[in-house]
């Protein structure tokens, strides 16, 4: 039987090499902890980030990248290009990594010292995306010249529900180093776990997300005669049953469905039966011919279900974003890098997708690659106090960001490596 951590061990010899690079820079770790906490006290939220991208055109200054700005966004993609390949530009082989950097529009409650004030905040670790792929950018520079091919760093905006990778596709953040990159890779870190803890799967691993908007238009009328109307309240009403129903029943649990009704409006007095009623749901799935289906049968399902009360109704399924969906030998790696560089216990392998979304599942399906998570809960708080993300009290501990850095460095060297082997 073959001992699986000595081959690894030997394989990715990039560990002692980016330990190596990461002592050899004075302030390392604190550099990016600041960068961390300066860009969290002044978040910014949505595509344009003004500030946020001058930090970080400013951490990158003094590597030599090949840097382009976005147009409708303020997005940076930098490339680096390895000095230990003789391959022409556009026959080299290439890794990309994401880090996206917006805020949520939540007025923070934390009571940290670095803490938002401005009503946007970093709850979702973002802040911490940006200085690990920074740390990232200045480990690989250290060592380029041993570099086998290039490396594309992907500073992205507008992940929280702008489709900010979308726009950055468009504008050919694929194209940056001159062909497409063999693979893509991109962290995320939680509140809500313990700290240095890696995960992912093989697989689909985030949830597709789509956005079901319905009217229902019946009749108004008074409260008191609601034979003389036809009240499209009740009808909705009776649909948000139908759908969980239709869900459980219509779909495999093992291919599994999450919708969730966020708005419901209709009416503007108790006595009066309105003439419509509108709400709107996320809905979350895990594979391609499930979201065709949904996109098919939801709307379906509403309108059939408003002509049995003689009501009609308008809805619509938009897809926002695909799975995420990563590449099994991709997945492998991920681990392997996570096991080989921090110890078999600082990785677990995720039972199960999760049903969160993310749009660097855009990425994932023009090119291989895989999206993977690190535990960053406070320890300074008990956990069973640890806010989840998106909450205004998330609290992240910071003192991942090495770990965060050398791990993504660590996978693009191990996959060029990986990559030149293969030839």
């Amino acid at each position: 039987m073959t001992d699986t951590s000595t081959t690894d061990a030997g394989r990715f010899s990039s560990l002692s090499f980016l330990e190596g690079a990461t002592a050899a820079i004075p302030s390392f770790g604190s550099d990016l902890v600041d960068f961390r906490r300066e860009m969290h006290a002044d978040p910014e939220v949505g595509l344009h980030l003004p500030r946020t991208q001058a930090r970080v055109l400013e951490a990158l200054s003094a590597l030599d990248l090949e840097v382009t700005l976005g147009e409708a966004a303020s997005s940076v993609v930098a490339v680096l290009r390895g000095g230990a390949t003789a391959a022409p530009l556009g026959a080299r082989p290439a890794v990309l990594l994401r880090g996206d950097m917006d805020a949520l529009p939540v007025a923070e409650k934390t009571g940290l010292p670095f803490a938002s004030t401005n009503g946007a905040m970093h709850a979702c670790g973002h802040d911490l995306h940006t200085a690990g792929l920074i740390g990232a950018a200045r480990l690989l520079s250290s060592v380029c010249e041993s570099l086998t091919g290039d490396v594309i760093f992907m500073f992205q905006p507008g992940e929280e529900g702008h489709d900010g990778a979308r726009i950055m596709l468009e504008e050919g953040v694929l194209g940056a180093a001159g062909r497409r990159p063999d693979a893509a890779y991109a962290l995320h870190v939680l509140s809500d776990v313990p700290s240095g803890v890696f995960t992912t799967r093989a697989g689909s691993y985030m949830a597709a997300f789509g956005d079901l908007a319905v009217k229902v238009i019946g009749r108004g009328g008074h409260g008191s005669r609601p034979f003389q109307a036809l009240d499209p309240i009740q009808v909705a009403a009776e649909m948000l049953g139908a759908l969980q129903t239709y869900i459980t029943r219509r779909f495999n649990v093992f291919d599994p469905v999450v919708l969730s009704v966020g708005q419901f409006h209709g009416g503007s007095a108790s006595n009066v039966i309105p003439e419509s009623a509108e709400f709107r749901a996320s809905v979350r799935s895990f594979s391609q011919s499930v979201e065709a289906r949904l996109a098919q049968e939801l709307p379906d399902l509403i309108r059939q279900l408003a002509a049995a009360h003689r009501l009609t109704a308008e809805a619509t399924f938009t897809p926002i974003m695909p799975a995420t969906v990563n590449h099994d030998s991709d997945a492998e790696l991920w681990g392997k890098i996570a096991r080989t560089f921090f110890g078999e216990q600082r990785f677990v392998q995720s039972p199960s997708p999760r049903t969160g979304s993310d749009d660097f599942s855009r990425v994932l399906v023009e090119v291989p690659g895989a999206y993977g998570h690190l535990g960053a809960g406070s320890p300074d708080i008990d956990p069973t106090e640890w806010a989840p993300m998106h909450s205004p009290r998330a609290v992240f501990d910071d003192g991942v960001l090495v770990d965060h850095a050398q791990f993504l460095a660590g996978v693009a060297l191990a996959k060029l490596q990986e990559l030149e082997v293969m030839g």
